[in-house]
């Protein structure tokens, strides 16, 4: 397999009370799930390509971090803070990245991260 393979990336968070997560999803993307191919798992595509599926798995959760990549960090946690979301103060490496953390009810973290560097990656 290549890198040039793949089409589409997922991002797992296990939770151990899927109503409960799934009622704090719904507010931290704004809207219902996308995709609920069974019980006890929801998705959300949030950028072409790019998915979050939160599903029941008690052992795991709590476990996972999540990198999202923005373009503006400051916006981001201003829009996450008028969700009434518990947000994280902004981290900076100069030149490298401006980061902002949240973490959901059962302990997984979501960074946001702006790129700073003059590079095109995030």
């Amino acid at each position: 397999m290549s890198i040039q393979a793949l089409i589409n990336v997922t991002s797992v968070v296990p939770v151990k009370d899927f109503e409960a997560s799934f009622s704090w999803y719904q507010t931290f993307f704004g809207r219902e799930p996308d995709v609920v191919p069974m019980e006890g798992i929801a998705e959300w595509q949030f950028a072409e390509n790019a998915w979050v599926q939160v599903s029941v798995d008690p052992d795991r959760a709590g476990s996972t971090s999540v990198a999202l990549c923005v373009k503006d960090v400051e916006a981001q946690r201003t829009a996450l803070t008028s969700l009434h979301l518990a947000v994280g103060e902004i981290v900076e490496y100069p030149d490298i990245i401006k980061m902002v953390e949240i973490v959901d009810p059962d302990g997984n973290k979501i960074s946001f991260v702006q790129n700073l560097s003059n590079g095109s990656g995030s």
